[in-house]
């Protein structure tokens, strides 16, 4: 009898896991794109994936299809890992390399815009699925042409604004920096890279200082005479998506607005279920340095925006210490699912083992 109590209650402990794998197992997401100055995606989201106003959206649509606009909140690579000038190649940036979004990508002077100046600024970036991490934020350098494929070259080397674990107010980060003297149109590129998880989500927003919002390049740093002699019509001023409308989109949207999601199961890449196409090394440009981590990373993956030492004349990176309770817990990382299934097998084939050795004993100490 003590054999078979024994025996009992290994095999109660065995399959205990097995009943919280549900739990345990779950990866969490971040899910969102830039409101404040407005994402391309979120623009032409707002105006309605199946009849959009602006002709850049229109053309964009035309290109990725509406599915790509309802999942306006999923532009990522789910394992960038910081890589991200590896993996994705100049000319796709926006659509962060992926075919499912190559209408981002498109390269015009008319996309939806919002006016920018030089000095302090607070940004809002919506998370309808929010996690630690880090967000850096590039401006296109002097001269940029919006006429042309971006490229990677067309960004300042550093970005301008690095922060941490922002506060969450009303479902978005909100954090504040100082945005370079620019002069007309100009684009405002930003990459969040989750801490707890390879996973990073892109932005393209265009942007114009000064009056000249149909300008179709960059201007100097201020000086006369740097707009261009014959503009094209002002581009339509852009608006971010209400809260009205994200309720109302997701249910045509193929990504949880709570985690991983999309037709393509928890791959976190949502509709098409595809991972983002590897370009060859040479189409890439040049990964900068790798940055020391000063507190220890997620299993098997980086840091890459971990704050860090500044000389003179470097980005101000802000971090929101003391505020952390305003970040949203959403769960473990990527990694958590393998850890818990591998842990479950391993204890119930123990516990099968001891389980048949026991009954063996009973068994014998019958006959």
């Amino acid at each position: 009898m003590t054999a078979r109590r024994t025996a009992t209650g290994i095999v109660v402990l065995g399959l205990a896991p097995l009943a919280l794998t549900g739990l345990t197992a779950a990866p969490a997401a971040a899910h969102g794109s830039m409101t404040d100055p407005v994402s391309r995606v979120a623009a032409c989201f707002a105006e309605g994936p199946e009849n959009p106003r602006s002709e850049a959206c229109k053309a964009a649509i035309a290109a990725s299809g509406t599915q790509a606009f309802y999942d306006w909140n999923e532009v990522n690579i789910a394992d960038a890992a910081g890589n991200h000038r590896q993996l994705i190649p100049d000319g796709k940036l926006c659509g962060a390399g992926r075919d499912k979004y190559k209408g981002l990508d498109l390269a015009r002077a008319d996309w939806p815009s919002s006016p920018m100046a030089p000095g302090d600024r607070t940004f809002r970036y919506k998370a309808t699925a929010p996690h630690r991490g880090s967000f850096e934020l590039y401006l296109t350098k002097d001269g940029y042409d919006p006429t042309r494929p971006l490229k990677w070259s067309d960004l300042e080397e550093r970005p301008f604004l690095k922060v941490s674990d922002p506060k969450l107010e009303d479902g978005a980060y909100v954090f504040n920096g100082v945005v370079p003297n620019r002069s007309g149109r100009h684009l405002l590129y930003s990459i969040w890279q989750r801490s707890d998880s390879p996973e990073a989500f892109y932005t393209c927003s265009d942007v114009v200082f000064g009056q000249n919002g149909g300008g179709t390049g960059g201007g100097g740093t201020g000086g006369a005479g740097t707009s261009p002699a014959a503009p094209p019509a002002a581009a339509p001023p852009a608006s971010a998506p209400s809260d009205r409308t994200i309720e109302e989109g997701a249910e045509k949207s193929t990504v949880d607005h709570g985690g991983h999601g999309g037709e393509g199961g928890e791959d976190g890449h949502g509709g098409d279920g595809t991972e983002a196409p590897r370009p060859p090394a040479e189409t890439a440009a040049p990964a900068p340095a790798p940055t020391p981590t000063p507190t220890a990373p997620a299993p098997a993956t980086t840091e890459p925006n971990a704050p860090e030492a500044k000389a003179a004349g470097a980005p101000v990176e802000r971090a929101s210490d003391g505020r952390r309770e305003n970040l949203a817990e959403t769960g473990a990382g990527d990694s958590t699912s393998y850890y818990a299934i591998g842990g479950t097998a391993a204890l119930a084939v123990g516990a099968a083992v001891m389980f048949g050795t026991a009954r063996r004993r009973v068994v014998r100490h019958r006959a």
